[in-house]
């Protein structure tokens, strides 16, 4: 029985291991906030007010808005695409098993919804109700890289609710709070038959606070700072195995996780009735995330007790800086067309980076259309393309030989289409 034990927790182990690297691993931000932003590669946010989607953007943003009242929902079509290349695996990867996984990426939808109204001329309020943080990676059962990963999937809700002040013609402040519900779900195979996949279910609601300054430096140019903290979740859960073994070594779990800070400059300007120009920089405190410590909160029938550490990963983590520009095109009173590039930074590293997301460094090129239907509604479609970079992995787990070894072919395609309305 002891024998049996010892098996058991080092398939635990082994697992939780791949497990808890990719809960964390690669920059899980969802970038897709405005349907009229994709066509700009959401370049400028925290300057440009076309919408309602400032709320979220900028909330001091809300006062450049027209008087009354503003709606805007958007729905963003997301395919990324994840395709690994095995380079030289070895040990307990060697071996190919099914195959190298087929493409971890798949088709998402991602809405938004937003609105705006008057309070009085200097003060307004607004509401979103969007998904900022989020991650879907799935590969082929039996794969050569299952101890690392088979399913992750990282879910949050957001509301958001703010209020933006005139100070005077040239200053508006702005501020809100974020009421965030996460939920995640992961597994990896154990390591053995008779404990099968072991899958990772937990979740938590967090709290966090933007803030937001626009200044109207002159008559066609608009400057913007915004900041968004960071928010703690104590996510609790459990831990569950698919094999014959599962009920000895399943348990309940917590993890601290802390998704970032992030703080934007942007700007917007008028150069004639037919051209608009925007940029921003963004940065992001990816450092926050250093280790993840998984903790069990009950005790196992394998003889592991509760408040015992499952398992403790360090990773490392970089701060990232996200460069975007853009420009507007009114093609007609009716018609206008967007463009926009940026580069985004990966916070991962070569060392840790895992197949729960194999994020690299990314170059977004994007366009759009905005379409005004009547004086009240606006229609706006917009497409942008990631080209990513390459993402080596070079995986081991603790108690397992070898190593899973390659590299993931990575590319992102957005789809997004968008109706705002005033009244």
């Amino acid at each position: 029985m002891k024998k049996q034990n010892k098996i058991i927790m080092l398939s635990l182990a082994s697992a939780m291991a791949g497990m808890g690297t990719g809960a964390i691993a690669g920059g899980f931000g969802i970038a897709t906030q405005s349907g009229s932003g994709t066509g700009n590669a959401f370049s400028g946010g925290a300057a440009v007010a076309d919408d309602a989607s400032v709320v979220w953007s900028n909330p001091a943003a809300m006062m450049a808005l027209p008087s009354g009242k503003q709606f805007t929902a958007a729905g963003h079509f997301l395919k990324p695409s994840f395709k690994f290349s095995n380079t030289g695996s070895s040990g307990a990867f060697a071996a190919p098993g099914t195959g190298e996984g087929g493409d971890g990426g798949d088709w998402a939808l991602v809405p938004n919804l937003f609105f705006t109204t008057d309070i009085n001329p200097n003060l307004r309020f607004g509401i979103a109700l969007n998904v900022p943080f989020g991650l879907k990676t799935e590969y082929d059962a039996g794969w050569r890289g299952q101890l690392t990963a088979l399913k992750s999937e990282i879910k949050t809700v957001n509301i958001n609710p703010s209020l933006a002040y005139r100070v005077n013609d040239k200053v508006s402040v702005g501020g809100g709070v974020s009421v965030q519900k996460l939920d995640a779900e992961l597994s990896a195979f154990a390591g053995s038959a008779a404990a099968g996949n072991l899958t990772l279910k937990a979740d938590d609601i967090g709290y966090g606070y933007n803030l937001g300054i626009i200044i109207q430096a002159a008559p066609s140019t608009r400057v913007g700072l915004t900041y968004r903290s960071s928010i703690k979740y104590d996510l609790g859960g459990t831990a569950s195995f698919s094999g014959t073994s599962g009920a000895l070594l399943g348990s309940n779990v917590r993890a601290d996780l802390r998704v970032p800070e992030s703080a934007s400059a942007s700007f917007f300007t008028t150069l004639n009735p037919k051209w608009d120009v925007m940029g921003d920089i963004t940065w992001t405190r990816w450092s926050q995330i250093q280790q993840l410590n998984v903790i069990r909160t009950t005790a196992t029938g394998a003889g592991a007790a509760a408040g015992t550490t499952l398992t403790s990963l360090a990773f490392q983590w970089s701060d990232t800086w996200r460069f975007g520009v853009g420009a507007n095109y009114r093609w007609s009173d009716q018609a206008k067309l967007r463009f926009g590039l940026a580069y985004d930074r990966t916070p991962t590293k070569d060392a840790t980076r895992t197949p729960r997301l194999p994020d690299q460094d990314r170059f977004w090129v994007a366009a759009g259309i905005q379409y005004r239907l009547s004086k009240s509604g606006v229609l706006e479609f917009g497409y942008a393309h990631e080209f990513v970079r390459d993402a080596n992995v070079n995986v081991t787990i603790t108690g397992v030989p070898g190593a899973l070894v390659g590299k993931f072919d990575n590319k992102a395609d957005i789809f997004s289409v968008q109706y705002s309305h005033s009244f």
